[in-house]
């Protein structure tokens, strides 16, 4: 990505099936001064595991929050009329066919991270691929790259996360982001679920993030606005224009591990042999209930 940090909002499933609301995304992203816009991709029978949907109202009730494939061509022109680049996160495999002649760049999601044909499908499309690595170990974070690279993958950026919604900072663990870098030689960022300006103002200004992933909302109407991780436009735009306050007490111990946020959820990652959620051994459970 670019020299100075660059900014991804997510507009995740904020967008209520809308294309007008979509769009707006679009331009209050570019307006507030974010360099892309990201959207996901995804079918909820291709998400989670048949065993999950079974018996889960509320993972079938996901189903609300698809993004309609037609809806990626009018997003991808309004990006290029605003100058704001588009990348969306697929969730199956053939997403990353139906995605690729409209995105500028993928993102896979940290749930999806062991999920190596994912990886590969992404990397030979010969676009850039932005990596969440939350829940992840720095083992499990050094074969994501490795698998990207000998992909044939030529621009990766990896972004440190912590999976929880929201998450303190004293979980955020910023030292996390060097400590990657030192391992891949990629540049690394944050995927920020603070919605803390400290956290991200530390993460550039002390750990040198690259990049800056956050979840956006355009008005506190959006499905995931309750959960208390998506920033409002007015409270990222100053960060975004460089108007920073930086606090300790964030850094944690640089270790790239699960942190207690998140260590319940690694089950929960999509499982390698076929990309549902969550892994085989947590659907037996679930099957045999």
């Amino acid at each position: 990505m670019a020299s100075r940090t660059f900014f991804i909002s997510e507009a995740s499933s904020n967008h209520a099936r809308n294309l007008d609301r979509c769009l707006q995304f679009v331009d209050v992203s570019a307006d507030i001064g974010c360099d892309a816009v990201k959207f996901q991709l995804f079918r909820i029978d291709e998400l989670f595991a048949p065993e999950i949907l079974a018996k889960s109202e509320t993972h079938r009730a996901r189903s609300q929050w698809e993004l309609p494939e037609e809806f990626l061509a009018p997003i991808a022109a309004r990006c290029r009329d605003r100058n704001i680049k588009f990348s969306c996160t697929p969730f199956f495999l053939d997403a990353v066919e139906i995605l690729a002649p409209h995105v500028d760049f993928f993102k896979i999601a940290s749930y999806e991270l062991p999920w190596t044909a994912l990886i590969e499908a992404c990397a030979k499309t010969g676009k850039p691929l932005v990596l969440s690595t939350g829940m992840a170990t720095l083992e499990e974070v050094m074969a994501a790259a490795d698998t990207f690279r000998h992909a044939g993958g030529r621009e990766l950026t990896l972004l440190h996360c912590v999976s929880g919604y929201p998450v303190a900072p004293e979980f955020c663990n910023l030292g996390a982001i060097e400590t990657i870098r030192d391992a891949t030689g990629y540049p690394v960022g944050w995927s920020d679920h603070s919605r803390d300006p400290a956290v991200v103002g530390r993460a550039i200004d002390r750990w040198r993030a690259s990049t800056i992933e956050f979840h956006l909302d355009l008005d506190a109407e959006g499905a995931e606005y309750q959960t208390g991780h998506c920033w409002l436009p007015e409270e990222i735009a100053p960060l975004i224009a460089g108007r920073r306050r930086l606090e300790v007490g964030v850094d944690g111990t640089g270790i790239k591990e699960p942190t207690e946020a998140e260590r319940a959820d690694r089950p929960w990652r999509a499982d390698p042999t076929d990309g549902l959620r969550p892994t085989l051994a947590v659907r037996e459970e679930w099957r045999i209930k």
